[in-house]
């Protein structure tokens, strides 16, 4: 089993005895999507798996959150903003902006890429070398910028 998956599932036993509703549901949620996923593949998942699941469900609900305060719907907008922070508590912390300028810089230097042609190498080498740190949309427009500049 892997490390991030004994953290959620202790995590999750230790909200239930906490008696954290909103915690619990949403470790729940967690779990339910990757073991669902494991059921799909028939495997295990390995901990960049689960971080992926993890940085999808934040993404959706940051979708989700916008669209809720779009609407003027501030009560699930707060609830979905719960949601990302529990989530992201098992991500690893993203790089701030001059973290990721220089990263996306040092990437698309070592991958001699030079022109927008190039941007799905360089992507794909951000995405495996950003250890789960890299925020792909940030680091797409600083990708764009400096390929079409």
């Amino acid at each position: 089993m892997s490390a991030l998956k004994q953290n959620l599932s202790q995590a999750t036993k230790d909200a239930m005895r906490a008696r954290d509703k909103e915690r619990v549901a949403t470790l729940r949620m967690v779990n339910a999507e990757v073991k669902r996923l494991e059921v799909d593949e028939r495997r295990e998942l390995s901990d960049d798996d689960i971080f992926a699941i993890l940085n999808k469900m934040v993404k959706q609900r940051q979708d989700a959150q916008a669209q809720y305060q779009d609407a003027g719907r501030d009560d699930l907008a707060a609830i979905e903003a719960y949601e990302i922070s529990v989530i992201q508590s098992f991500l690893p912390e993203q790089m701030d902006e001059t973290e990721l300028v220089e990263f996306v810089a040092n990437v698309i230097a070592n991958a001699g890429a030079s022109g927008m042609q190039d941007m799905g190498k360089v992507m794909g080498l951000l995405k495996s070398q950003g250890e789960g740190r890299v925020d792909m949309g940030r680091a797409s427009a600083l990708v764009k910028a400096q390929l079409s500049g």
